[in-house]
């Protein structure tokens, strides 16, 4: 049995929230139930199965929202950033504090995870000589399950060779109780072998799926590399509640400071003006008041415009994503909020044509072209979804999933748009494979739940 997770986005709290624990138990108990369901074969008899992984396919921690790595400036001789030289000492060591305060903060769930590895949690029926679970007994077999950790955009760092991110990994390994090696966890399949012989014996092909995103993954350069959108998020997002805080703090509602700091919680992440320009317009504020942290998120937005990492970024002649940025961020100091919304859809649909699915990318993942896989697998976007691709003779259905979120959200809501509505709710969703006759030869199950 094959499980897919992706998108847990696990922080350190100096931004927004991680999911509960409780989401967690939740799961362990379901996997404990799907456990036993797997162990009911086609021929009517009751075996326990042997083998379940779980892969975790990028975007598990998110050292990216934090705002630990906010305590130097550019032109600070210890500046760091994600984007910085990562072989630079400085990188490893800011990264491992972030890491450890990640692990820390999530302690709860890190013990479940572990649990679930060393058979501590996870206990099934025994079978009787008839072909059916043995319910009546107290006892129990424990059962081990393997995890791996793949890489996304908001944890590429664990990517990253050398003896510092080597040890950096070993202590996540041993943590969350993972399979993988000290070796870079992979970003791929084919980075890692037995994560690609894993997916082949279920007809699965798996990848993070930021390879298709422009804003978060640059395909000149490759995954050991930060990219625009890592800048966006770390100088804007992260930066601008801290600032306003340190500002504004006796001006301002409390309530104010702390839906500000939610920001890492907003859907999709380029409106995150129109959440700021919601809030700031919920809270009532006096014009001058309200005018001042406008003109922080300008102040901010137009620093993080003129870095040098994002300058170098920007390709003369041609429309990309630091001019949408310009379009998206700059456009509240020369216009009031509510008309950022005008140009919201318009860039949208220039850079990511106005979907939120890629599901249109599984259709040349060679795996899908060659028939090898019958189940393509993303994350990612956090949008859940199934989608036919192709069914033919031979190959019979072949699938697209995108393998959703664990997550708290403020999405926003798409009518009227100037009027900057945002939506909160948590999700949880993930995929279950079968391989031989699992499960009376069922192939896959995709769970996906919301509450708010």
């Amino acid at each position: 049995m094959l499980i897919i997770v992706s998108d847990l986005h696990l922080g350190d709290g100096t931004t927004a929230n991680s999911i509960a624990p409780s989401a967690f138990e939740l799961f362990a108990g379901r996997l404990q139930e799907t456990i036993q369901f797997a162990s009911w074969h086609q021929d009517g008899k009751y075996r326990p199965i042997e083998d379940v992984d779980i892969v975790l396919m990028g975007d598990i921690l998110d050292p990216l929202h934090s705002t630990l790595w906010l305590d130097t400036m550019p032109g600070d001789a210890d500046y760091t950033r994600p984007w910085s030289d990562p072989y630079n000492p400085l990188y490893a060591a800011k990264l491992l504090k972030v890491t450890r305060a990640i692990l820390a903060e999530n302690k709860e769930t890190m013990q479940l995870l572990r649990g679930c590895a060393n058979g501590e949690i996870l206990q099934i029926a025994p079978a009787k000589q008839s072909g059916t679970p043995d319910n009546r007994t107290k006892v129990r077999i424990p059962f081990k399950v393997r995890i791996h950790y793949m890489v996304g955009n908001h944890d590429w760092y664990y990517h990253l060779k050398g003896a510092d991110f080597d040890q950096i990994r070993q202590e996540i390994i041993d943590t969350m109780g993972l399979q993988n090696t000290t070796a870079p966890f992979p970003h791929t399949v084919d980075e890692d072998p037995m994560l690609k012989d894993l997916f082949e014996r279920y007809n699965v092909y798996g990848t993070h799926g930021d390879l298709y995103d422009a804003f978060n993954f640059d395909r000149e350069k490759g995954r050991d590399y930060s990219t625009v959108g890592d800048a966006f998020t770390m100088d804007v997002c992260n930066r601008f509640p801290v600032e306003v805080e340190k500002r504004y703090k006796d001006d301002l509602p409390i309530d104010l400071v702390n839906s500000l700091r939610k920001i890492a919680n907003i859907r999709p992440t380029l409106v995150t003006p129109l959440w700021i320009s919601g809030q700031v317009r919920a809270h009532e504020l006096s014009p001058a008041l309200e005018h001042s942290i406008k003109k922080a998120w300008d102040d901010i937005a137009d620093e993080f415009l003129q870095l040098d990492y994002v300058r170098q970024s920007d390709k003369a002649f041609k429309f990309d994503i630091v001019d949408a940025m310009q379009l998206m961020i700059k456009i509240s100091g020369h216009a009031s909020f509510s008309t950022i919304d005008s140009i919201v859809g318009w860039v949208h649909e220039k850079m990511w044509g106005g979907t939120h699915s890629f599901a249109s990318h599984a259709l040349s993942e060679p795996a899908f072209l060659n028939g090898n896989a019958k189940f393509i697998v993303y994350g990612h976007t956090h949008h859940h979804e199934i989608v036919p691709l192709d069914s033919t003779q031979n190959i019979q259905s072949q699938l697209y999933f995108n393998s959703g979120t664990w997550h708290s959200y403020y999405d926003l809501a798409i009518r009227n748009l100037k009027e900057q509505k945002f939506i909160p709710y948590q999700a949880i969703t993930y995929l279950t494979f079968y391989k031989d006759d699992e499960h009376d030869g069922r192939r896959f199950e995709s769970w996906s739940g919301a509450y708010a």
